[in-house]
């Protein structure tokens, strides 16, 4: 009888004892997680900004780099269409200190009355209508067997722009009889080229 107490209180001790030590072990478990815990959704807070931060450096840098700017070496073309002959002008001439590095969004707000044909870093051409005349037609003609070059006025007339030191007497047979009639040319690159030819 007296064993059967005895371990009756053993077990009730040990129960006891169980209970005693999750009570005190409860506790403090769960207070660790909770700081823990807390500290862990700091850490996943601060990844996710820095994460988000370093995301949005990474699209700026790539718009940035995507953006084609224009290169110190790049030339610009001016073209020009002129309504009244239906004739295009164009000028070149090299970039500009103030448009380097300039993106095309910045090249049309520099330039408002004129079109972005075509955008490069080494290449522009700028284009536009206006009214009028070009101001830009010739005659070429024989005058006492030299090579000399009329400026075509807006009435039709002709007045004397330049006359050569070039002689029509080594020119060929087709040249010669075009010059007779008069060579029409169309804007100042065209007319160089053609003298150059003549050259």
């Amino acid at each position: 009888m007296n064993k059967i107490i005895i371990t009756m209180i053993s077990v009730i001790v040990v129960i006891i004892a169980m209970i005693t030590a999750v009570m005190i072990y409860k506790p403090k478990e769960a207070e660790v997680p909770q700081d823990m815990a807390t500290e862990i959704a700091q850490e996943e807070i601060l990844d996710e900004c820095t994460d988000e931060y370093e995301e949005m450096q990474s699209d700026i840098l790539q718009t940035n780099s995507e953006q084609e700017k224009i290169s110190p070496n790049a030339a610009i073309t001016f073209k020009v269409t002129y309504q009244e002959c239906g004739h295009t002008t164009s000028r070149y001439q090299d970039i500009p200190e103030e448009l380097v590095n300039v993106t095309e969004e910045g090249l049309k707000e520099k330039y408002p009355s004129w079109e972005v044909e075509q955008f490069s870093d080494t290449q522009i051409v700028l284009s536009k209508q206006e009214d009028g005349n070009c101001g830009e037609h010739y005659m070429v003609r024989d005058k006492a067997g030299v090579v000399t070059i009329y400026e075509v006025l807006e009435d039709e007339t002709e007045k004397e722009y330049e006359v050569t030191d070039i002689s029509t007497e080594y020119l060929t047979e087709t040249d010669k009889m075009n010059m007779e009639k008069g060579i029409p040319v169309n804007g100042k690159q065209n007319l160089n080229q053609l003298i150059e030819d003549f050259e």
